[in-house]
C-alpha cells in the first residue's frame, strides 16, 4: 500500500441551547458536495488546531469562537482513497455573533440521536456515537 498524505483537518460540534448540534451540507462543486458535516476546515501550516477551528468558523459561519471555549472530544481517522484524514473534533457550546451560512452552504441544527439520518462522508459518521453520550 503506497503511503498516503496526512491531511489534518478540525470540526467542531457546535451545541445550541437545546443541546442540538449544527451540521452544513457541503455545497455543489466540493468534493463530497451534497453531504453533511461538522463545519471546520483544514490546518494551514503553523496553525494549531484551535486556531484553524476559530478562523474556519468564522469564515464559514461568521461566529467569534474564545479558544477557551473549544473542548476536544474525539477524533476520527480515515483512510480516503488519495490521502489519509486526522481529524480531531471539538465541542463549543459559546461564541459570539449569529450562525450564518457564508459559504453557500445548507444548515441543520439536529439532535445528536438524529445525526445518523443525514448522509455524511465516511470519516464523520464514527464521530456521532460520541455525540449521543454526550449529548443524550
Amino acid at each position: 500500500m503506497a503511503d498516503l498524505k496526512l491531511t489534518l483537518v478540525v470540526a467542531c460540534a457546535l451545541v445550541d441551547a437545546d443541546k442540538r448540534v449544527l451540521i452544513a451540507q457541503r455545497p455543489e462543486g466540493k468534493t463530497l458536495a451534497g453531504l453533511w458535516e461538522f463545519p471546520g476546515g483544514k490546518c494551514e501550516p503553523g496553525e494549531r488546531p484551535e486556531q484553524s477551528l476559530i478562523r474556519e468558523l468564522h469564515e464559514e459561519l461568521g461566529i467569534t469562537v474564545a479558544e477557551p471555549c473549544l473542548a476536544p472530544l474525539t477524533f476520527a481517522s480515515y483512510g480516503y482513497e488519495t490521502f489519509h484524514l486526522l481529524m480531531p473534533l471539538f465541542i463549543c457550546r459559546r461564541w459570539e455573533g449569529q450562525v450564518t451560512p457564508r459559504e453557500g452552504q445548507a444548515l441543520a441544527w439536529v439532535r445528536a440521536n438524529k445525526l445518523r439520518d443525514y448522509p455524511m462522508p465516511p470519516a464523520d459518521i464514527p464521530l456521532i456515537p460520541h455525540l449521543i453520550d454526550l449529548l443524550m
